[in-house]
């Protein structure tokens, strides 16, 4: 019974268990299972350590000014937009941000201004448009309400004086139309816009000066009307083209409430494009510049640069700046009735402890600044014990700089 019970266990063991058998036997099995053992466990306490010990980003301190309120908050968001929409800001029609929403927050004190757009009414010529804007210029307010505009069409602003009537209390702009011509220059057509009542005017305006022999049809004296062909020819010449663009010119206004190094673009500028006419020597080749006539008239962009100092990085105004900005949002006065008051959330047995009366909040901000470098220094473990929360979120050290 036992020899048939053997001969059928031999017979029916799987070939993968006679293989595996098989190979525990081999001299080298015993070392090759336990390095690769060894291995995997390693590899796995690679990535766990990976996934628990993460390098710790440090916030910036970001000074965010809307609706008349001015919001201090530690942020580790990249750009100015993810921030707005972290902190549920909600932005209108019209509304502006500087700077720009793709802006990148990569300082401490980092300032983001958040302009309310105001009813606006823009007038052009018999039509009104009434929209919501916050730009600071007649042709940015414009642009924003997809008012399309010539480089040459005029916009002034002035002060609404009559909310019921005008539906507007911040500004009413006008815009005052330049009218299309046709001028053929030495023979070039060329469709170019203008202000001028009289041909003479546009000349002046576009900078043309009839050479000897140059003609202008109609007269100087003629009255200019849209679409108007004028021509101005010089016989007995060959006349030869080119243009050429004019840059944008660039006017840079400083802003104190901008943070240096960062910029915001208020209006946006446009090249313009010059046509120079050459009359040609046939028997030489030579050209002589005749006119040099600006067909389009560029727009000048308008950029804030901001000027407001970054901190010192390291310094102690920071990093009080940074810990009270976790603490209460930079508030001196904070009294939410949660039983800590002031930037630093002190209790008032803490604050009484320190030899301060009253209550931290009704402090001036000197005061508590003082104080909370105080406690600090009087803790074995500064920062980190006495508020670990804030110490890993700011990224400051433990301790108060002494600058």
């Amino acid at each position: 019974m036992s020899l048939k019970f053997e001969r059928y266990r031999r017979v029916r063991l799987p070939r993968r268990v006679k293989k595996v058998k098989k190979a525990s036997r081999h001299p080298f099995a015993v070392p090759v299972v336990t390095i690769s053992t060894l291995l995997l466990i390693t590899l796995v306490g690679v990535i766990f350590a990976a996934q628990h010990h993460k390098p710790k980003t440090s916030p910036f301190v970001v000074v965010i000014s809307h609706d008349h309120v001015k919001q201090i908050v530690p942020s580790i968001e990249p750009t100015v937009g993810a921030l707005i929409k972290k902190l549920h800001i909600t932005l209108n029609q019209g509304d502006v941000v500087e700077p720009s929403l793709s802006a990148r927050i990569n300082q401490d004190e980092f300032r983001i201004n958040i302009y309310r757009a105001l009813p606006v009414e823009i007038i052009d010529g018999n039509q009104k448009t009434y929209t919501f804007s916050a730009a600071t210029t007649p042709r940015s307010i414009a642009s924003q309400s997809s008012i399309s505009l010539y480089p040459e069409d005029l916009l002034t602003t002035t002060p609404a004086n009559n909310f019921v009537s005008q539906q507007a209390i911040g500004q009413v702009v006008t815009i005052k139309r330049s009218v299309p011509i046709n001028l053929i220059l030495y023979g070039t057509p060329i469709v170019t816009r203008t202000h001028s009542e009289t041909v003479k005017q546009m000349l002046r305006e576009k900078n043309i000066v009839l050479k000897n022999g140059d003609t202008v049809q109609p007269s100087e004296d003629s009255p200019i009307s849209p679409n108007q062909q004028i021509f101005i020819l010089h016989a007995g010449t060959s006349i030869v083209t080119a243009t050429q663009p004019i840059p944008a010119p660039v006017q840079t206004v400083n802003d104190p409430t901008l943070s240096s190094g960062t910029s915001a673009i208020r209006q946006q500028g446009s090249p313009g494009e010059l046509l120079i006419t050459y009359q040609v020597d046939v028997k030489t080749g030579a050209k002589t510049q005749l006119q040099s006539v600006q067909v389009t008239a560029p727009v000048t962009e308008i950029i804030a640069q901001g000027t407001a100092p970054a901190p010192v990085s390291g310094s102690l105004g920071t990093w009080l700046l940074r810990l009270r900005s976790c603490e209460s949002g930079g508030n001196y006065q904070d009294n939410t009735g949660n039983g800590y008051y002031g930037a630093y959330q002190f209790s008032p047995g803490t604050w009484a402890r320190l030899g301060y009366s009253g209550l931290p909040s009704d402090a001036p901000p000197s005061v508590q600044d003082a104080a909370i470098v105080k406690n600090t220094n009087l803790s074995s473990g500064g920062i980190a014990s006495q508020n670990p929360g804030c110490y890993y979120r700011t990224g400051i050290s433990a301790f108060p700089p002494n600058n």
